[in-house]
């Protein structure tokens, strides 16, 4: 645990336990919303049949990145999950989209 205390910069266990917290919401209520995500828009199962899965897969991956921010701001976390979705989304080479809400920051 020290290590990873280093690696994100954080001093707490309390901080620590929080972060893990986040992540476990998220990471649950973003697959959860995936389901009626997909059918709003209009893809279902009797549409693509077995192909579903994959699309709530890869319907998850944008849903997890808003909530990941926004559970982490309700935890008054939101400074370390900035932090860490501009580190994610750099490491995906889509840093631009960060670099998009820095810029309209700064103006």
């Amino acid at each position: 645990m020290e290590k990873l205390k280093k690696r994100w910069g954080i001093t707490s266990n309390f901080q620590l336990v929080i972060i893990f917290i986040v992540f476990a919401i998220t990471g649950s209520l973003s697959a959860y919303l995936s389901k009626p995500f997909t059918n709003y828009i209009g893809l279902t199962r009797e549409n693509l049949g077995d192909f579903i899965l994959p699309i709530r897969l890869i319907a998850i991956f944008p849903i997890y990145q808003v909530l990941l921010v926004l559970v982490g701001f309700i935890f008054g976390q939101f400074k370390f999950f900035w932090w860490f979705e501009k580190k994610m989304l750099r490491g995906m080479k889509l840093g631009f989209i960060a670099d998009l809400f820095e810029k309209r920051k700064i103006e």
